[in-house]
């Protein structure tokens, strides 16, 4: 698997140096940079500018590619052990489901999970600055299945609406909780929010449709997490 790109090439060569196979430079870099690149004990490989390109697919490389083992997904077993979930329900840009991994490993979310037929995980690695290599990830087909699987393990879960309950006054129903979040054009079912034990919004001081759904999970997510029971 190839990713490109300096933030997510030095991220992944210093937090997950496992992963690595191979270096790729498409660009001269000053003494302490191949310093750090010669350390690492990889091969590294100079390319021109044409095989960086092909390499990337025509991607802002920024002259820093490598060759990586695909991350392993995490299971459901293993991130039910946590107390603070996320799901993603049908989210499908790259843009949003990038910046949501950044944000959910930031603050300390135990387990994404990804409600999707199948999942881009160069794409998620790349517009998650390598945050995806770090943070549980899981894989599921039958979403309501996991929502029932999560209940039963003591889980509450909070759908997002844009009509519910403004997330300044949430009160956790329990000291496990999933945050649910629906997909760009269609938010969340009517048959999806029945599963949720209530649903959270954010008040908005203006006349104006919605935010973002990465700048919404933001903002619930870090209210949420710091709610006392």
């Amino acid at each position: 698997m190839i990713i490109y790109g300096k933030q997510v090439f030095f991220y992944l060569l210093r937090r997950h140096r496992e992963l690595v196979n191979e270096l790729y430079l498409a660009k001269e870099c000053d003494r302490l940079t191949f310093s750090e690149l010669a350390k690492s004990g990889l091969k590294i490989k100079k390319l021109d500018f044409k095989t960086a390109q092909a390499y990337a697919k025509g991607g802002n490389h920024q002259g820093f590619l490598m060759d990586i083992k695909e991350p392993s997904l995490a299971t459901l077993q293993a991130v039910k052990k946590g107390k603070f979930l996320a799901m993603l329900w049908g989210v499908s840009d790259m843009g949003n489901s990038g910046a949501i991994i950044r944000t959910a490993y930031a603050l300390g979310v135990d387990g994404l999970i990804f409600v999707a037929p199948r999942l881009n995980l160069q794409a998620l690695l790349r517009t998650s600055s390598g945050a995806a290599a770090s943070l549980p990830i899981v894989l599921a087909e039958d979403g309501l299945s996991v929502l029932n699987e999560l209940k039963q393990v003591g889980f509450s879960l909070y759908g997002a609406h844009s009509g519910g309950g403004a997330i300044h006054n949430f009160k956790p129903g329990a000291d496990k909780k999933v945050l649910i979040m629906g997909s760009e054009g269609e938010g969340l079912s009517q048959k999806i929010m029945r599963k949720c034990d209530d649903c959270v919004g954010i008040a908005m001081k203006n006349d104006f449709d919605s935010l973002n759904v990465s700048a919404a999970f933001a903002i619930l997510c870090d209210r949420m997490m710091h709610a006392k029971l």
